[in-house]
């Protein structure tokens, strides 16, 4: 699975993005964002589920993130909202072939180049 993440960029306190991850090749069967920021560990934030669309987001961002998907598109969609000044990061998204955690990274198995966020108040 290729994968192409984009839609990052600056924007002021309280703004809005929609970041977008492509994909290509076989199939899979997740696929979720992470997101780095500057000298820290890399950190879930939200997976889909492909066969039903059930998603999963980290207690610190349920309800200003949405994560969703585009079947005939291949594309997995994050809308971030009301953003704050520590979203700033850059922000992955990488694919799962099987079952288990959304939530943990090592339960992943294919990583997009990342895109970066960056919030200013």
């Amino acid at each position: 699975v290729q994968l192409q993440a984009s839609g990052g960029g600056s924007v002021q306190a309280g703004g809005s993005l929609r970041l977008s991850c492509a994909a290509s090749g076989r199939t899979w069967y997740a696929m979720g964002w992470f997101r780095q920021a500057p000298g820290k560990e890399r950190q879930f934030v939200a997976a889909i589920r492909w066969s039903d669309s059930t998603t999963f987001y980290a207690d610190s961002v349920k309800g200003r993130f949405t994560v969703s998907k585009d079947n005939a598109k291949n594309t997995m969609y994050l809308q971030i909202d009301s953003l704050k000044v520590e979203d700033t990061a850059v922000y992955y998204c990488a694919s799962k072939n099987r079952g288990g955690s959304y939530y943990v990274r090592r339960e992943y198995d294919q990583w997009g180049q990342g895109t970066l966020v960056t919030v200013s108040s």
